[in-house]
């Protein structure tokens, strides 16, 4: 049985200071903490690509793993829909050769946004115990810097620039458990890039996570004869502080702190927020069932129970 083994991230520790941006379009501390719920905002290094922020990322997973390869690694899937140069060749190839993997790897990537690391951990999981593959690794790195309008008030102050990498194999700790997803294409123009530049509608973006979200889990836990008080937390998309607060509220069953919320340092990280906050808070903790939930550009949406054995 394939599961999570291990996570580690790259934060860069340059970036923006959201309070000075909030000011340029007169918003204060109450806007910026409690519905953007960001103070910080990590940006890459102008020379940095996507494939940088991956390998510093899976550096720091074998830094923190010593008994992990790079000649064991037979599987890389890259999640983003911000790779480097124009998307060809796969980013993927592109950390191949920068990490120093082995060329039997086989490599790919994934072109999901929020929702990615969910639908990506059971890609990998399915992959490679179709091949019968050892020690793979999934990587997070979608930098929206690349794409956000510094004048867009709607953007400008939501994203932060993030990689993690998860090694996934056998003997794990944490094992997969059921899982649902869902897409809904007709809300592709609510966050799109046109001429490299991204357009977000924030309301019906708020309004999707407050419709899909807290239904969803409770589908989740449904079919997996499972009750809000078996979960011992929610790790759900980083949105924004509004977002996660709103779901929380919703969601009625469990306590709102059962929700982590973690974003003051990060932003929005896209497909990083969820690995973010299982590498902070879950990897290490007693707990024995958390439920994850991604969602976002698509509109795609992803939950799932994550679980020790």
């Amino acid at each position: 049985m394939i599961g999570i083994k291990s996570i580690a991230s790259y934060v860069p520790a340059e970036g923006l200071d959201n309070y000075a941006q909030g000011a340029k379009f007169a918003k204060d501390e109450e806007f910026i903490i409690g519905k953007i719920g960001s103070a910080f905002l990590p940006r890459k290094d102008v020379a940095q690509e996507t494939s940088d922020l991956c390998v510093e990322a899976v550096n720091a997973l074998f830094a923190n793993n010593p008994d992990l390869k790079r000649e064991s690694i037979d599987a890389l899937i890259v999640v983003t829909q911000n790779g480097d140069e124009e998307g060809l060749p796969h980013t993927a190839a592109i950390v191949q050769d920068k990490l120093g993997l082995p060329t039997h790897v086989a490599a790919f990537d994934i072109s999901l946004g929020c929702s990615g690391y969910v639908y990506g951990i059971y890609a990998m999981k399915g992959f490679m115990e179709a091949a019968g593959l050892k020690n793979g690794l999934l990587v997070t790195a979608d930098p929206y810097s690349k794409i956000v309008d510094p004048q867009d008030r709607n953007t400008t102050m939501l994203f932060g620039d993030a990689a993690t990498a998860t090694w996934m194999g056998e003997d794990a700790p944490w094992q997969l458990g059921k899982a649902k997803f869902g897409t809904d294409g007709s809300g592709a123009p609510h966050l799109k890039v046109s001429d490299g530049v991204f357009f977000m509608n924030g309301r019906q973006v708020f309004n999707f996570a407050l419709l899909k979200v807290p239904a969803h889990l409770h589908e989740l836990l449904d079919e997996s004869d499972l009750k809000a008080d078996d979960i011992d937390a929610f790790c759900i998309h980083q949105g924004s502080a509004a977002i996660v607060d709103a779901v929380a509220r919703r969601f009625e069953e469990a306590p709102v702190e059962k929700f982590i919320k973690d974003m003051v340092e990060t932003g929005n990280t896209v497909s990083s927020s969820i690995p973010l906050l299982l590498e902070k808070h879950v990897m290490d903790a007693e707990w024995k069932r958390v439920a994850l939930s991604g969602f976002g550009v698509g509109l795609s949406w992803g939950s799932a129970i994550i679980y020790r054995p």
